[in-house]
């Protein structure tokens, strides 16, 4: 359904209360029911005085959310088996946002990956909400209310300026949706994972994975030789030699060449790499989402180099 630029919104946006800064550490109440509004429009309602097919979608959220938390029920007990209520009851509920965020992670991947390719289930439950655009209006809801969350590749990501999410993450996710980067997918999404938890250190490792899987990846489509072990810098030299950057332009790609020797493995070397020894190392978060924006950076120029897409 398409987001209402009603007056209430247009007279914040003239006092300037919109907010500039994206926030992380609370989904208040009032977005948290737009939210519900989506994820009710996105599996549907009782059309045929049936609604088993959709209960079951929300009792497969309800039971993976309860194994993972140690709990047998979400909140006070159903006994009319309505797992609808129970998943947006707690939902709405807790206090604990990043249990906010497991339950729109869980339900929009659930209808990504499971309601988009079921026909029965669209036939019966009539969806009023397709998962394109429930993910859409999800991701401008985030927006709207200056929360730095996006929903995007199956996961839910943290967002530092939308000029970085839309010109990097979002193309460097749909590159390595491809099957043939699946693993270097798992590494940059966990990367993501952990810069959201703040686990800086895990993050950049994570990236250096990734940029290197890329690398692999290339190699072995190209028929390039190269060892399963090799590190990112020997990787990066098989790339050049077998001219992944044309032979005619690598004179103006020497800076490029330059700063992705210099780059990702560096920083993961030297901070996220190796035994910190006595003294903790702290990686603060602007080095952090440095290495998060330069691994897309790197990882969008690749393929596109090398045509795999």
């Amino acid at each position: 359904m398409p987001i209402f630029d009603l007056f209430s919104k247009r007279q914040k946006r003239l006092r300037g209360e919109i907010p500039e800064i994206f926030t992380y550490d609370q989904i208040p109440n009032g977005l948290r029911v737009k939210i519900v509004h989506i994820i009710k429009d996105m599996f549907g309602e009782d059309i045929y005085g049936n609604n088993n097919i959709i209960q079951s979608s929300y009792e497969s959220i309800q039971k993976t959310l309860c194994r993972e938390y140690g709990l047998f029920e979400l909140g006070e007990c159903d006994y009319n088996g309505r797992y609808e209520n129970q998943v947006l009851n707690f939902f709405l509920k807790t206090e604990e946002n990043d249990k906010v965020l497991d339950v729109i992670e869980l339900t929009f991947k659930y209808a990504d990956r499971i309601i988009r390719t079921n026909r029965e289930y669209n036939y019966y439950a009539k969806p009023k909400l397709n998962p394109d655009d429930a993910i859409s209006e999800l991701n401008d809801r985030f927006k709207e209310e200056g929360i730095g969350y996006s929903f995007d590749g199956g996961e839910i990501i943290r967002v530092d300026s939308t000029y970085t999410h839309s010109e990097i993450t979002k193309p460097t996710i749909s590159l390595l949706w491809n099957r043939k980067f699946q693993g270097a997918n798992e590494e940059y999404l966990k990367a993501h994972e952990h810069y959201r938890h703040g686990r800086n250190k895990e993050c950049l490792a994570e990236c250096s994975k990734a940029l290197e899987s890329v690398m692999k990846t290339i190699c072995k489509e190209k028929g390039w030789e190269f060892k399963e072990r090799d590190t990112a810098r020997k990787l990066i030299q098989v790339c050049f030699q077998n001219e992944l950057v044309p032979s005619f332009t690598q004179n103006q790609f020497t800076s490029l060449q330059n700063l992705l020797e210099s780059g990702i493995p560096t920083i993961r070397n030297k901070l996220g790499g190796h035994g910190q020894g006595q003294t903790p190392q702290i990686v603060d978060d602007e080095m952090t989402r440095y290495g998060l924006n330069l691994t897309g950076t790197n990882i969008i120029f690749l393929i596109k180099q090398s045509g795999i897409e």
